[in-house]
């Protein structure tokens, strides 16, 4: 794979980069002779940066696959130039939350992956026997919610549980995912239905991320536990992470490309697209953001890719579904705004994929062109522009808050351990593996075709 501009931990440089058996073998100046039998992809000026990895994907699959599913989703994911993502366990029936959930989610996916999908697992006030189970079962950490989810089958932890939960995961290193605001905080909001964006803002105000995650942090110093605040929206929440962090608490934070670029101002009335829990906020709150991406307060950046039928995203704030349907287009996005804060690509990959595959304990082989590595790889034209047209989308339900926008990157081809998977908007046949924790699978077993 040449290019002259390879994107490589140790910076952005024109390479030649070998791979053999879906591993990266050597990173080679650019000039290097082509070793003899090898096949040369010459990508041009095109850039060669690592496949992103997605630790923050809802695929729905088994039993809410009319709303996504592993057929459509890693399709979205490899158009995007998403080489791993990991599911949440949540709005699948079932959710994971046994070892036998699992292995349903896993039969459900086997043989549909275009791209290597791993599982959370979920923590519930009633589960908590089943945590190491499902740890040593592969699963990647867990997930809980502070507050109501909205999903019946999927309750919150209230603070007892909260602590026993974290105790319990603490005791084998697990981490755990939190969706974090507080429930009182919630009640106590106006609460109107209607149309108006700017009442259903009302009712999720920044109070209730602010209050839990100080909640969280403050419990897992107490415990020496590993947590990660999910989808963080709330800047002012920012001074309470980088203090835990500073102070060595083992606390990471994410955010998404919707608070990152999208603003409460610009969202119009009964644009059900635009609903999230917690919410799109004020122009002002993204340039804290930004900073906090900047001096790793918050480390990386996922889609919360959550999609739902098309019906279900009414005009009505108060009952839309809430979820930003986002992974084809996570990659263009961010790079659009970052560009224009002055950020670079090398930047990008720090916080969709070197981060991401950390976070989730594969950065020993996913997250970087590096030997060593498996070969997953975007090709992206950083400096070609498309706009948004959601019948271009690969996810199933093509409702997306940034149709009509113009973008900056251009997916042109991606690759999964040294295969082309995607080029020109054509597909290959289903080449992902299911992952867990370790060790590495051989790739899966089963149906193939679209559901």
């Amino acid at each position: 794979m040449r290019s002259t501009r390879v994107i490589t931990p140790e910076g952005t440089r024109a390479a030649s980069v070998t791979v053999a058996d879906g591993t990266i073998t050597a990173v080679l100046p650019y000039d290097a002779p082509v070793p003899d039998g090898a096949r040369l992809e010459d990508l041009g000026d095109d850039v060669l940066l690592p496949g992103l990895v997605d630790t923050h994907v809802h695929v729905n699959d088994p039993g809410r696959a009319e709303w996504e599913g592993f057929w459509t989703a890693t399709r979205a994911a490899a158009a995007g130039g998403v080489t791993t993502l990991i599911d949440m366990p949540l709005n699948s029936l079932p959710p994971t939350t046994t070892v036998d959930h699992l292995r349903a989610k896993r039969r459900a996916a086997a043989g549909r992956a275009h791209v290597d999908v791993g599982f959370w697992g979920g923590a519930l006030p009633d589960n908590v026997e089943d945590l190491r189970p499902l740890h040593e079962a592969g699963v990647f950490g867990f997930k809980a919610f502070l507050s109501p989810s909205g999903v019946d089958g999927f309750p919150h932890l209230d603070r007892e549980r909260l602590a026993r939960s974290l105790t319990g995961i603490a005791a084998f290193d697990g981490l755990l995912i939190v969706h974090a605001e507080d429930p009182r905080h919630l009640d106590a909001a106006p609460r109107r239905g209607g149309p108006k964006y700017a009442d259903f803002l009302a009712s999720r105000p920044r109070d209730a991320e602010n209050t839990a995650i100080a909640h969280l942090v403050d419990q897992a110093k107490r415990l020496g536990a590993r947590v990660h605040v999910l989808h963080l929206s709330s800047s002012d929440a920012l001074p309470v992470i980088a203090a835990a962090k500073a102070d060595g608490v083992r606390v990471t934070a994410e955010t998404c490309p919707h608070y990152l670029t999208l603003t409460a101002e610009e969202v119009p009335d009964g644009a059900g697209a635009f609903k999230c829990c917690p919410p799109i906020r004020e122009a002002a709150n993204r340039a804290p953001l930004w900073r906090a991406l900047a001096d790793g307060t918050v480390d990386c950046v996922v889609t919360d890719h959550s999609p739902s039928t098309a019906d279900l995203k009414t005009d009505d704030f108060s009952t839309a579904w809430g979820g930003i349907s986002g992974l084809q287009l996570g990659l263009p996005v961010v790079w659009t705004e970052a560009r224009g804060r002055g950020h670079g690509l090398e930047d990008v990959v720090r916080w969709m994929s070197a981060r991401t595959a950390r976070l989730a304990g594969l950065d020993a082989r996913k997250g970087a062109i590096a030997p060593g590595r498996d070969a997953d790889f975007a090709v992206l034209a950083p400096d070609e522009a498309f706009t948004v047209d959601p019948a271009a989308l690969q996810h199933r339900n093509r409702v997306t808050a940034y149709a009509g926008r113009t973008l900056y990157g251009v997916v042109k081809s991606t690759w999964l351990r040294g295969e082309r998977i995607l080029a020109d908007g054509g597909f290959t046949e289903p080449k992902g593996r299911l992952l867990t924790r370790s060790p590495w699978p051989r790739p899966p077993k089963g149906r193939t075709g679209p559901p």
